[in-house]
Formats: structure tokens, sequence, C-alpha cells
């Protein structure tokens, strides 16, 4: 199985060099000084235990170089897709499954959905149907990342918690390809299940997204500080309860309760979300394919989104400060 991993941040890396240690062909897309270390020492893991691995991988910044894959496993953030959209299609051969592991909601969520919305473009995460273009729904497996990791340094990441990758093809079918996938997973030790119903799950993960990474990076608190202190464990049940109405009205049946929810969250314990770590580190955040996605959903179906309208504007402002720091 030949495998491309484009973008090796904290959950690319991680499943690159998992996939590599259990014998696949991996490849990996990545830049600047992360790009250098890979090629001087490999990309290494630190697993959970301390262990460490390190994967002798093909790195490059060149997917004309790379050629085409089995499988893509499309580990930017949501916002870096448009970017290199005209470059994915190097990696492409006739039968290549590409498997979007992005946070919060896909742009692919309405495609091949069989609802009264099937085919909607959502405006939030794709305006100009870029990454419809270069990512085709045929090609799409979905994914559902549930560790969390972190980039400790250059060609270094950290294994935080979790192992769950399900996946299931978007019109619900459980095809030999995501079977498939699921099976290269599975045998680089990730938990991975092909799913029936795969925005179902999503909306479990998505939902937690969009409280607990937002509230991260506007008071720099870690999971366990927001779910242990009363007022911002308030304010993402309440965010959350607004995106279950949401749900509802999409027919989607979350099948956890809220407390359920942020509990599990308070388990995961001192970690710093993506959101805060971009923060910290001076990178773009993913705004609006976390939070302003269902202000859209809400109004599509009809929910009104105070809370999380609110959210979205202090998270914007927050973003746009840190890009003109970068542009300064």
């Amino acid at each position: 199985m030949r495998v491309c991993v484009v973008g090796a941040g904290a959950i690319g890396g991680l499943m690159a060099v998992r996939m590599a240690a259990s014998g696949c062909v991996v490849s990996v897309v990545a830049r600047g000084e992360h790009l250098d270390a890979i090629r001087r020492g490999g990309l290494g893991l630190r697993e959970t235990d301390g262990t460490d691995l390190v994967a002798d991988v093909v790195a490059s910044d060149d997917f004309a170089t790379l050629g085409p894959h089995d499988v893509v496993i499309l580990a930017l953030k949501a916002h870096q897709i448009a970017a290199v959209a005209d470059e994915l299609g190097h990696l492409y051969g006739p039968e290549t499954v590409v498997v979007p592991v992005q946070n919060g909601i896909g742009w692919w969520y309405f495609e091949r959905h069989g609802g009264e919305h099937d085919g909607r473009r959502l405006q939030t995460l794709d305006p100009d149907g870029v990454l419809a273009s270069a990512v085709p729904a045929e090609r799409i497996v979905g994914c559902i990342a549930y560790p969390a990791a972190e980039k400790i340094g250059p060609g270094v990441i950290q294994h935080v918690e979790g192992d769950r990758f399900p996946v299931g093809e978007l019109d619900g079918t459980k095809t030999d390809r995501a079977r498939a996938v699921a099976a290269v997973l599975s045998e680089a030790g990730f938990t991975s299940r092909v799913l029936a119903d795969i925005r179902t799950h999503l909306w479990v993960k998505a939902w937690g997204n969009l409280a607990f990474n937002p509230i991260s990076a506007l008071t720099g608190a870690t999971l366990a500080q927001i779910c242990r202190n009363e007022a911002t464990r308030a304010l993402a049940a309440t965010m959350m309860n607004e995106a279950a109405e949401i749900a509802e009205r999409l027919g989607v049946r979350i099948r956890i309760t809220v407390e359920q929810r942020i509990a599990g969250a308070e388990k995961v314990g001192e970690h710093k979300t993506s959101m805060l770590q971009d923060v910290e580190a001076g990178r773009p955040l993913e705004v609006d394919p976390l939070i302003g996605v269902f202000a859209e959903l809400g109004e599509l179906t009809g929910v009104a989104t105070p809370t999380i309208s609110a959210v979205h504007a202090l998270t914007r402002l927050l973003n746009s400060r840190i890009q003109a720091v970068q542009g300064s």
C-alpha cells in the first residue's frame, strides 16, 4: 500500500510514522524546517509511554515528484487545503482514495448525502468550489481523527492520547476500499472500523471542537482547565446545545449527552487544543471549519446560534490580529 500524507503535522505525522512502521510505503508532504528535519533524520514519534519511533519516509514539498498513491491522507488544516488544491492531482491514480482528517465539519458534508440538501456546497468552507473540484466526492472516504497529538519540534511528533480513526463512505455503503483503509489503519496500531453513518460520528468530534478549541484559544486554558471551571464549562455546554439542535434538524442523532462529551474532554487532561497550539505558534486559526460553519448550518436549518456567533466573532478577531502580526 502506497500512502501519501499531505501535511505531516501532529495528526498527519502520527499516522505517517505508525503506517510506515507497519510496512506501508509512506510519503509525506511537508515544508520548511519540518521538511528539512525529516529529510535529515526521518520522522519521529514519541508515544504515550515514552517509546520513540523513527520512520524512514519519502519527504518532499513537490507533489509532482511524489507521483500517484493508493491512499492520500489529507491532514492539512482545512484553511490550508485551497493553497495546494491544484497540486493534489499529481498524487492521484485511477483508483486513488482520499481520506480527509480535518477537524470540524468537512467541506464535503452534503456530498453524496442523499437528503434534502444533497450536493449543497457549504459557503463558509468552500465558497468557490475549489475543494470540491480538487477532491472529487467519489474519491473520498471520510475519517474522524480522535487522537490528540502535538508537533514538539521539527521532525518530531508527540502522541498525547487516543487511537481511534473510524472511516466511512459518504453514502453509507460499506465498500472494499473503505475496509482496506480501515485495515491499513488497524495494522498501524490504531482502532479503525467502517461506519455506516460517518456524519453522525463526525458530529460527536465536531461538537467538542466547536466549543473547546475557541475557548482554549481565547483563554489559553487546557481541556481540563476549561471543563473544571464553572463558567467555561457552562459556555461550552451552551454552544454544544445550540449545535445539537442543528444536528436534530439535519436528522443527526447524537448518541451521547453534552455532559458526557464534556466529561470525555476533561479526561484528556492538561492538553492544549490544536487551536491553542496555533495561537502560541502564531499560525492562522481554523475559525470557519470549527465554528463559523455551525452558524451557516444554523441559518440553513432555522436554528438561532447567538452564543456560537458571539464566540465566532471573538475568534475571528483573534485570528485577524495573529495574521496582522505575521504580515508586519
